[in-house]
């Protein structure tokens, strides 16, 4: 039978016709719309204008890519805090007094907070009582994409030259755009030498990186273990020590050959090196790396909308959204893959606090031998020891994640510790033994922060003065900020 004869026998199948004809006409429509737009949306993000490339603030890079600026405006959000980390402000002293003892003699001692978001990387930097000191520009350097125009400008030796507060001025942007992108493309790219220098040691050429391995390196420019170079020639030049290896062990190699030590331990006179955040070296060392899995997979994880993907610029804890970050890979429910990675940093933990203790105990028995009038050539052995152990505790503790990138790894390395440490113990007993002193060391009250501190003599008072002091200066170097940065303008490179 003809379609019009059956329509005309029956006219409720000639009105489903054109209902559905009618469908897939604005569905087509709607289709062809939405691609144009999307087509468009595009375009207009390739076709954004041309930033100068001395533009250090995150705003004007913004203008061309809103997204992206909008989520790395939320890295001033503090609000998130793990068991062990987050973004929250965290007075780590306070939490664990014994940490002043293991840095006495250096400004850490002093003071050291939970790292808090991006947008926070000179604002910290200001108001921490471990820069009411004299301090290197060096100290700048990971902190503001002020720095690149900096290095350009100056020469990147000259730069490390500088000094903290003569430079203050020129560094007022926190972290941001300029730090891992070109401003032509807005492709990732290298801005700081000091990781280029330490790959060519290696003999890798960091240019021939995938676009995967820069969704780690751009974060490894800063979060790694470095040191202030003590060469006269090349004063506080920033370095990695790298050349043997990522472990602990084969970074303290790279220290041992280079005599280096970040200070002397004013209780046991052991020449310590001060780790700071090996981050990226352990990373390495663990499964995501081994996998393939950037650090941005899990710290800046894609999002979409409309036809732009793009990269989630609130850099934080994977944990403080899991949906986005963990559970793209991962089949467990968030619940269970989080008391997961509890589980493994409550062990790390816990065999951090076992070290820090025998640590500790080794500083202030070998203070004891020293009035005990043992010998440097004695106190040696000893005090090698305890360098050691201190290292690999510090080389955990330091680390972002709390040993979560590495587990094994970080266990591992802790349980070296605790043999240098224990062993460190033994050769100072030994010491006291031969000179009839067969009693324990006393140990102080260090159960507070102001304990501990007041045992290793800081003047907290006075450190707090000087900082007071220091806020006109920092408002002075913003309102010198305003003016040089008015200059600026989006210019064709």
């Amino acid at each position: 039978m003809k379609i019009a004869q059956l329509v005309e026998r029956k006219p409720w199948i000639g009105w489903l016709l054109f209902a559905g004809t009618a469908g897939a006409v604005f569905a087509a429509a709607v289709v062809g719309a939405t691609i144009v737009e999307r087509r468009q949306e595009s375009a207009a993000l390739r076709s954004m204008d041309p930033i100068d490339p001395v533009e250090p603030r995150s705003e004007v890079w913004g203008e061309g890519r809103p997204r992206e600026y909008e989520t790395w405006k939320a890295t001033a959000d503090t609000s998130f805090r793990s068991e062990s980390g987050g973004s929250a402000m965290r007075d780590l002293i306070e939490e664990d007094p014994r940490i002043a003892i293991l840095w006495a003699g250096y400004p850490f001692s002093r003071d050291y907070n939970q790292a808090r978001g991006h947008a926070y990387a000179i604002q910290d930097v200001r108001n921490t009582l471990r820069t009411t000191g004299p301090m290197p520009a060096t100290c700048w350097t990971c902190k503001s994409p002020d720095v690149p125009r900096l290095m350009d400008t100056m020469g990147v030796a000259a730069y490390y030259k500088g000094s903290l507060n003569d430079l203050g001025h020129e560094v007022v942007n926190p972290i941001g755009c300029k730090d891992c992108h070109d401003p032509k493309t807005m492709d990732l790219r290298i801005t700081r030498p000091a990781l280029v220098e330490a790959y060519a040691r290696m003999g890798k050429d960091v240019t021939k990186s995938t676009h995967n391995e820069m969704r780690s390196l751009v974060c490894a420019q800063c979060h790694v273990e470095y040191y202030f170079s003590k060469d006269t020639a090349r004063p506080n030049y920033l370095v990695f020590p790298w050349d043997s290896g990522f472990s602990a062990a084969k970074m303290e190699k790279f220290y041992d050959q280079n005599q280096f030590h970040d200070f002397v331990h004013k209780l046991s006179k052991t020449k310590v090196i001060k780790a700071q955040h090996p981050d990226f070296e352990l990373y390495s060392q663990g499964v995501h790396a081994r996998r393939g899995v950037s650090c941005a997979d899990c710290h800046m994880p894609y999002k979409s909308e409309g036809s732009v993907k793009f990269t989630d610029h609130h850099i934080r804890s994977p944990l403080a959204d899991m949906s986005t970050s963990c559970m793209v890979c991962h089949r467990q429910s968030e619940e269970t893959l989080r008391e997961d990675v509890y589980m493994r940093q409550r062990r790390v933990n816990e065999r951090k606090f076992a070290v820090e203790d025998q640590i500790v105990r080794a500083h202030i028995e070998a203070a004891q031998a020293w009035k005990d009038s043992a010998t440097e050539k004695e106190m040696e052995p000893a005090l090698d020891k305890i360098r050691r152990a201190q290292w690999r505790w510090d080389w955990v503790a330091a680390s972002n994640g709390l040993g979560f990138h590495a587990p094994d790894v970080a266990q591992q390395t802790l349980g070296q510790a605790m043999e240098f440490a224990q062993a460190a113990r033994l050769e100072i007993s030994r010491i006291r033994a031969r000179r009839g002193k067969t009693d324990t060391v006393p140990m102080p009250d260090i159960s507070t922060k102001e304990k501990a501190q007041a045992y290793i003599g800081l003047n907290m008072d006075s450190l707090r003065s000087v900082k007071a002091g220091q806020a006109s200066m920092f408002r002075a170097w913003d309102s010198a900020a305003r003016i040089r940065e008015a200059g600026y303008g989006k210019k064709t490179p």
